[in-house]
């Protein structure tokens, strides 16, 4: 079955209690908790062992489960700590980006590197390692993914299919899902209007609004029998009221919930 989340990211604004309260309100079965340094830590990797249990009441409270971790950083000390802290907390998966920048062989070549090292080290946690296309980055496309899919082995290493960045790099999710899903394990979903470097404003984001053929998208996804974690990420919102990031949450929910439900998932 397919499991709906949003990514704490979007209630950057405010604090891990508030942000589950209204998840759960929304109607979603799940939160991806953020780790992102500079943007939203919800949990900070630094001294995550002082969050463990206020983290699982707060969960717990609101009857969600901790369906993925995004830490975005390949940083090899703060992965270990992610690692160990989904260890503890039971999160699956662990999402980051590829870093580097597109078009240089050099710096995909060391993003893989990095992946496939801190790939092994998940496994050693029982956890899994995802890396999305990113554009800009040194992965961005799908001929990107699929080369950095042909050099990991990694039982641990997965793919974060996220249909905004594709779109923005110029292909159709619908179409590119369908290459990459034997190494899918977690989804990052949002909409965009245009093929632009950013995907615009929060309100943009929200799945139905904008210019992807999410419908398409999802029913790829469901027919190639993926099951899991479908996250929610939408991004700038910081500066925006809890009524706002509240809104984009539930529309998104709505829009989503009706499309798996139609194809037998939900």
């Amino acid at each position: 079955m397919i499991e709906l989340g949003v990514n704490s990211v979007l209630f950057g604004g405010f604090d891990f209690a508030t942000a589950c309260k209204y998840i759960k309100l929304a109607g979603y079965d799940g939160v991806e908790i953020s780790a992102i340094k500079g943007m939203c830590e919800h949990l900070v990797l630094d001294n995550w062992r002082e969050q463990v249990d206020e983290i699982r009441r707060i969960v717990d409270e609101n009857g969600l489960k901790i369906l993925s971790m995004e830490v975005a950083s390949l940083d090899e000390d703060r992965l270990t700590k992610a690692f160990e802290a989904s260890s503890v907390l039971g999160i699956p998966v662990v999402n980051v980006g590829p870093g580097g920048k597109s078009d240089i062989p050099e710096d995909l070549e060391n993003s893989i590197a990095k992946l496939k090292k801190m790939s092994e080290k998940a496994e050693e946690y029982g956890v899994t390692l995802c890396v999305k296309a990113h554009v800009g980055s040194a992965i961005y496309n799908t001929p990107t993914t699929l080369y950095a899919m042909s050099k990991i082995d990694s039982k641990a290493f997965g793919i974060d299919m996220d249909p905004s960045h594709i779109y923005r790099s110029g292909e159709n999710p619908e179409e590119a899902i369908l290459k990459v899903l034997p190494r899918v394990r977690h989804i990052h979903i949002r909409d965009c209007k245009g093929r632009t470097s950013g995907p615009g404003t929060p309100f943009m984001q929200i799945c139905g609004r904008g210019d992807i053929n999410l419908v398409a998208f999802c029913k790829n996804l469901v027919d190639g029998g993926y099951s899991g974690p479908v996250c929610l990420e939408i991004i700038g919102a910081l500066q925006l009221s809890l009524p706002e990031v509240v809104l984009i949450a539930s529309e998104s929910y709505g829009y989503l919930n009706a499309i798996f439900k139609q194809l037998g998932v939900r």
